[in-house]
């Protein structure tokens, strides 16, 4: 395994150069063609960042993820942390306001069940070594498709929020308003999962496949792993989807709104914009 991953991917300075040039070469693109969202946000900036950032994780990553996979606490304690950080990451892309954390209802929603039944299956072990990847991956897809969704069905309610008082003025219930805006929208959130599981094998090869034929697995092997990450993903995406949805649609997971005190209950600054202004 050692052997082929160093022939794949030899660790040295040639390596290293080529990763600090194509950083920046992303930071550079990002800033000429002004790919910021706000005047006051800077992606160029975000990219160096996540790059650095990335770099010095997966670092201290090799060493405590040797100290998790050899104890059941340490395993946990991984866990817990992957967790936090993707309802903490999720949350703040989502909104600014108090309800950041309640985008751990969707990833865990949508991550527990599977992991349970990988478990009680017997399929993947309670070890540290099968454990964490499995559940890395899984969160990682949760928490991509809740922050695409989460922003995508507040987008649309912001930019199309006459249509939903026009629903609630003919009768519809606040959450059927919304939800009726919003499905739409969150709904594109599965595409990147759909479209990666379509054209598996023909566009890409994802990593569960290639890391385990560098392991020495057999392609059909390797090949039903990876036909497995793929559907346990989009039944994670879907529920993560759904809560997400939910969320959003009962008003729970919201923004601050314009104009309005922060501190005020939200309906309170619901009632608020709505009043005429003198």
């Amino acid at each position: 395994m050692t052997s082929s991953a160093a022939s794949l991917v030899p660790v040295n300075i040639t390596l290293g150069v080529l990763l600090a040039a194509l950083l920046l070469a992303a930071a550079v693109v990002a800033g000429w063609f002004r790919l910021d969202p706000y005047p006051y946000r800077s992606r160029a900036r975000e990219i160096l960042v996540a790059g650095l950032r990335a770099a010095a994780q997966l670092a201290v990553v090799s060493v405590v993820i040797t100290w998790a996979v050899k104890s059941v606490a340490g395993l946990l304690a991984f866990l817990v942390v992957m967790f936090s950080v993707a309802v903490r990451t999720a949350g703040r892309r989502i909104t600014s306001d108090h309800t950041w954390w309640l985008t751990a209802a969707p990833i865990a929603v949508g991550v527990v069940p599977v992991v349970a039944a990988l478990l009680l299956t017997g399929l993947v072990p309670l070890r540290g070594i099968a454990l964490i990847p499995i559940t890395g991956i899984l969160i990682g897809g949760a928490l991509t498709v809740t922050v695409l969704a989460g922003r995508r069905a507040l987008d649309e309610l912001t930019q199309r929020h006459g249509e939903v008082e026009a629903a609630m003025a003919l009768g519809f219930l606040d959450r059927d308003a919304r939800m009726e805006i919003a499905r739409p929208a969150a709904s594109e959130a599965l595409l990147p999962g759909l479209d990666q599981t379509r054209t598996v094998g023909l566009v890409t090869l994802p990593g569960a496949f290639v890391g385990m034929l560098m392991a020495g697995a057999s392609p059909v092997l390797a090949g039903a792993v990876q036909l497995f990450v793929l559907i346990a993903l989009m039944a994670v995406q879907s529920v993560a989807v759904a809560v997400t949805l939910e969320l959003v649609a009962r008003d729970r997971l919201h923004r601050p709104l314009p104009g309005t005190p922060t501190g005020a209950p939200r309906r309170a600054r619901q009632l608020m914009t709505r009043l005429p202004r003198r």
